[in-house]
């Protein structure tokens, strides 16, 4: 037990805090893609704008390849967040972007809150109601 946890120690000393910091949000948030389904309502957009013949099904199958293989990626960075594999960086850039992916039809905004958007002379605000529930385009104002 002793010897893992000095492993660890040793890794997060010496790579600092911003590497493992980094890659365990990145982790975060590509774990969520098979509840948000980013990659899968991008790549079915994408292949109605830009059909091929014969590929009717395309972008429903290539979204969920890609939705499945981001969350295997978060997961994987998630747990192995305090270990440089090989180093901090984002994995499999050529296929994915590190970031989690939206359709080109929405980018999610700030949540409506005070905190966020404020009017200062009404003292209410404006923004996304529920941007974490995917597909919803509510917003106020």
């Amino acid at each position: 037990m002793l010897l893992p946890l000095a492993a660890v120690a040793v890794a997060l000393l010496a790579a600092g805090c911003t590497g493992p910091e980094q890659k365990l949000g990145r982790g975060l948030s590509n774990s969520f893609e098979v509840i948000r389904w980013g990659e899968l309502r991008r790549s079915v957009e994408q292949n109605a704008i830009e059909p091929m013949p014969g590929t009717g099904a395309y972008g429903f199958f290539r979204g969920i390849d890609r939705s499945v293989a981001r969350a295997t990626l978060g997961v994987f960075e998630t747990v192995t967040f305090p270990i440089p594999t090989p180093t901090y960086q984002p994995m499999f850039t050529k296929y994915l972007t590190p970031d989690p992916a939206f359709p080109a039809n929405f980018t999610p905004g700030l949540l409506s809150d005070s905190l966020f958007d404020t009017d200062t002379y009404t003292g209410v605000g404006g923004g996304d109601v529920a941007p974490f529930i995917p597909g919803s385009r509510f917003q106020v104002f």
